[in-house]
């Protein structure tokens, strides 16, 4: 094998642009399956990991699906979900554990001087923490105590702290919400974006207190989490009949609300870009092969440029096997050396890119890697195959005849 290694490096050298330019067609399309893998691997971790931020059992009844490819004037017509549904599903559960409602207002807020105007304010329980997923990072949660009485307490995120207070320690401050105020009583754990979404950017107050600027409750969402994962599907089943019944909803027709669960958005998420990414690895695909096409090609005119120098190794004993893995030798090192040059430029892009580009963790697995160099050198093998094949079958007198 060393020997045909040192003729496969002598041959390139001989003809060192020729060998150039088919290198460079490998170089290109491995380079280009490296960055739309690594694209596709990143965008999968990021999703999957924003999403299961949600919970995988949780789920959250609402009035509108998280995902509509139907009708949307047919969700827009129901009915919105208010607090005696929460309260039913507070009372009459089997599976659940914990229970929250879930309200969702934009206001202005302000301290002293400082004036912010989009900030989510969002209503829940005390066991919206357990739900959700999330804790004060300094302070502390309000208590069922403050719920029941209605206090005016709230927990910032940290970007309302940065724009309120700077540096200065928020706790024990009071802040006003659409005019009314509110006492600080903890700071949220730092979460950043998620899809363009500042999740600092939110104040979480007791569902009580917001009845001053919430008005007439134009709707609510419900968050449950189950005693145990694996009940989370009797749960769903158990809350679709207590809002049937309570909703008055007859035997045979939809269900008027929306039950969603993290794995809808996964399904959705996967069957909007299970095409693309198809297309996308096709047409990196087609580009690998025209690089393989470029090598026979290559192959060819070398074999019928040494047609002479083949017959003279098969006068003086050169095997057909021996001729075969001369040839073979010297596509598997072009197509090498542009698979590992194209693995390197393609995980340099694509970090460029997702780093640069989008703000994303490149994900470059050993599999990426792994398939970008085994479709180098698969199209490296098949590609020089029938070159080989044919310089193999050569009869020594024609080809020591052959000009």
């Amino acid at each position: 094998m060393g020997e045909y290694f040192r003729l496969a490096v002598d041959a390139l050298r001989t003809n060192r642009l020729r060998s150039i330019l088919t290198i460079a067609g490998i170089f290109v399309a491995v380079t280009t399956i490296i960055i739309i893998l690594t694209c596709i691997e990143s965008l999968n971790n990021y999703v999957e990991t924003e999403f299961s931020e949600i919970g995988s059992s949780t789920i959250y009844i609402n009035k509108f699906p998280w995902v509509i490819t139907d009708n949307f004037f047919e969700y827009r017509n129901r009915p919105a979900i208010k607090l005696r549904e929460y309260e039913a599903l507070k009372e009459d559960n089997t599976y659940t554990r914990f229970v929250s409602p879930l309200a969702v207002y934009e206001r202005q807020i302000s301290y002293k001087n400082e004036v912010v105007d989009g900030v989510s304010i969002i209503g829940v329980n005390r066991h919206y923490a357990e739900i959700g997923g999330i804790s004060a990072d300094h302070g502390r949660w309000f208590t069922e105590h403050e719920v029941d009485s209605r206090r005016y307490v709230c927990v910032l995120g940290a970007s309302v702290v940065e724009a309120l207070f700077r540096n200065a320690d928020p706790l024990g401050k009071r802040i006003k919400i659409d005019g009314f105020p509110y006492r600080v009583i903890g700071v949220l754990e730092k979460r950043g974006t998620s899809f363009g979404f500042d999740q600092d950017r939110q104040i979480i107050v007791p569902y009580t207190a917001m009845r001053n600027f919430a008005y007439s409750w134009r709707g609510i969402q419900v968050a449950m989490l189950p005693e145990r994962p694996e009940d989370a599907e009797a749960m769903k089943e158990e809350a679709r009949g207590i809002l049937r019944t309570v909703r008055k909803v007859r035997p045979g027709d939809k269900d008027n609300f929306a039950i969603n669960q993290q794995d809808m958005l996964l399904d959705f998420y996967k069957q909007a870009t299970g095409g693309l990414y198809l297309v996308l690895l096709v047409i990196a695909g087609v580009s690998l092969v025209v690089g393989g096409i470029g090598i026979m090609n290559i192959m060819l005119v070398s074999v019928t440029e040494r047609t002479k120098e083949i017959g003279i190794r098969k006068a003086v004993g050169a095997t057909r096997k021996s001729i075969l893995r001369q040839i073979l030798s010297e596509t598997l090192l072009i197509s090498s050396i542009g698979g590992i040059l194209g693995m390197i430029a393609g995980v340099l892009v694509g970090w460029l890119i997702l780093n640069w580009a989008f703000s994303l963790s490149a994900q470059v697995t050993p599999s990426i890697v792994l398939v970008g160099y085994g479709f180098s050198a698969l199209v490296g093998l098949v590609s020089g195959m029938y070159p080989a094949y044919r310089a193999a079958n050569l009869h020594p007198i024609e080809a020591l005849r052959y000009e």
